[in-house]
């Protein structure tokens, strides 16, 4: 009976690790969670002042890229390990493909910022000063990516800042505040803004929460004022839940790690 009783242990015990690898738990273990000072929380009460932040184990001396992932709709809150998922699949897919070392950090809305759509430029850009102010970044190799809310987030960002990017890449990302078929006023001055700085969306053919023609018509209207690095990518069987493809693609990290800011 022991024998059988430690048999079920070890196969229980198995599964579980098995479980824990196939889920990216192990490659999770490395993200830290950090914290605005509170007179910058004050300037960003968007946000939740404590964020993820992915490092390589051995940090270069050097100054190493920096990827912002901003989180789709779930991941609203205060509760800043709810982001663990969302982000560990990025910080995977670019361990995978062998794109590092870098730093990663993850953000989080807080349940007041989805009267603006989730994400608010002025608040983020608190945030992004705080970042070059406590870690090694390379200024000119600073990314931005984000699903679905957080793609929004990634057009609103970028067609205000177009500046801080040397790439930007929505994922399934709306182009309104008022919701996933919401289309903002302002979207001929985000396309002049966006036109700046290379672009790569990414969306489902079969979305129905977020239409690819969302992302079809924001790059289109970039293509229109003059941009010549934006580019789309649909996957025409691939719903709302495009992101699993694209994070975990080589084609998004072999593009964005390549790209590097002129100024």
């Amino acid at each position: 009976m022991r024998r059988v009783s430690r048999m079920k242990n070890f196969l229980s015990l198995t599964v579980a690790l098995l479980f824990l690898s196939g889920s990216g738990f192990a490659q999770d273990q490395g993200a830290s969670v950090a914290k605005l000072s509170d007179a910058l929380a004050q300037k960003a009460k968007s946000l939740n002042p404590e964020y993820l932040l992915f490092s390589p184990k051995d940090v270069p001396k050097r100054k190493i890229p920096l990827l912002i992932y901003l989180h789709g709709a779930g991941g609203v809150g205060d509760n800043i390990q709810k982001l663990r998922g969302q982000a560990g699949q990025v910080w995977q897919g670019i361990g995978k493909h062998k794109k590092g070392p870098c730093f990663v950090v993850a953000p989080q809305a807080g349940k007041r910022a989805r009267e603006d759509g989730g994400w608010v430029p002025g608040d983020l850009n608190v945030l992004l000063g705080h970042l070059k102010a406590t870690l090694k970044v390379d200024e000119k190799r600073i990314y931005l990516t984000g699903n679905s809310m957080g793609g929004y987030g990634s057009w609103i960002w970028g067609g205000h800042n177009p500046e801080h990017f040397a790439a930007i890449a929505p994922v399934s990302g709306g182009i309104g505040p008022g919701g996933p078929k919401d289309v903002t006023p302002h979207l001929d001055k985000w396309a002049a803004n966006l036109a700046k700085v290379p672009v790569m969306a990414f969306a489902g053919g079969k979305d129905r929460v977020v239409p690819a023609e969302r992302s079809q018509r924001m790059i289109s209207a970039i293509e229109k004022v003059g941009g010549k690095k934006a580019k789309i990518r649909i996957y025409p069987d691939e719903g709302h839940g495009a992101g699993r493809i694209a994070f975990g693609s080589a084609e998004l990290y072999e593009w964005m790690f390549a790209l590097e800011r002129d100024q």
